[in-house]
């Protein structure tokens, strides 16, 4: 008689197990539906600001290129709050599932990718305004992005899904790569610094030469292996010292008081510490290597 091989027992917590795996708990995925409704209403806002530069008024629906275009802006800024929101909230109260997780990429896809790509095309790299040979590209350098944005979050989902770490958690608090909300928000910050500059009527001709190839730094980015921190580990438990909080308030006034530059200057500070840091790091392994082979030596 052949010996009949019994299905282990399911539990309900596995993470493996589909019924987990597919549960939509209400705080953190109301939080990501938050995200991708401002990722939608930027998109819109990005699509009323052009109709507004090509209407016969100058304006669209009571409001000019200029306001549509920042409210596409904080629109992208309230997705990054919700986005920031959603995964503390799964963390916290232990409620993260796979659903979860590519609910959240695919409302970062709107929010963090199409929705600054536009922002991109259609002011940055204006299809009616600029140097000629730009103007033909931006539709190009646009769609780099998203595509970057989209591998970006597609390589996050396989790196962190738990079929990778069995039995382990990942244990680095850094990202591979910069963080898709991160290049978003720098593409919304620089697009409120240019609008700031359009109204204190200053030349942005100078900008041109600069601005496409800043996008496509960003979009190689996100698909790099440079590592930048990350604030996942940060909650309410959280211990500092008073110099780095004081540092923190000072960073906060200033962004609240000259929101337009600060944000920017932030972003980019973000970024290219993330470049210093990779550029450095064989260095440094170098020398904990030395290090630790003298302290070897004197034992």
């Amino acid at each position: 008689m052949i010996p009949t091989r019994r299905s282990a027992p399911t539990d309900p917590e596995d993470p493996y197990n589909v019924s987990q795996a597919s549960r939509i708990f209400f705080w953190p995925n109301a939080m990501t539906a938050g995200n991708l409704f401002c990722g939608f209403m930027a998109v819109v806002n990005c699509i009323q600001a052009r109709l507004a530069e090509t209407s016969l008024t100058g304006e669209y629906l009571d409001a000019t290129p200029a306001g549509h275009y920042r409210m596409a802006v904080w629109f992208i800024f309230g997705a990054a709050a919700f986005d920031t929101l959603d995964g503390r909230l799964a963390r916290m109260g232990g409620r993260e599932s796979l659903f979860g997780a590519e609910f959240d990429s695919l409302a970062d896809v709107v929010s963090f990718g199409m929705a600054p790509a536009l922002m991109m095309f259609f002011f940055i790299l204006s299809p009616t305004q600029g140097i000629t040979w730009f103007r033909n590209i931006g539709w190009f350098v646009g769609f780099v992005y998203l595509l970057c944005a989209a591998m970006r979050l597609a390589r996050f989902n396989v790196i962190t899904n738990p079929l990778v770490h069995r039995g382990k958690k990942e244990s680095s608090k850094d990202f591979v790569g910069l963080p898709v909300p991160a290049a978003a928000g720098t593409v919304a910050s620089l697009v409120l610094f240019l609008l700031k500059l359009e109204d204190a009527d200053k030349s942005l001709n100078r900008w041109a030469l600069v601005l496409p190839f800043l996008m496509l730094l960003i979009a190689v980015l996100m698909m790099s292996t440079v590592r930048y921190p990350s604030g996942k580990k940060l909650d309410l438990q959280t211990q500092t010292k008073l110099l780095p909080f004081i540092w923190f308030l000072l960073v906060a006034f200033l962004v609240y008081q000259f929101k337009e530059v600060a944000l920017l200057i932030v972003c980019l500070s973000y970024i290219f510490f993330g470049l210093i840091r990779q550029i450095r790091r064989p260095r440094l392994l170098k020398t904990d290597a030395q290090d630790s082979a003298t302290t070897e030596k004197n034992v």
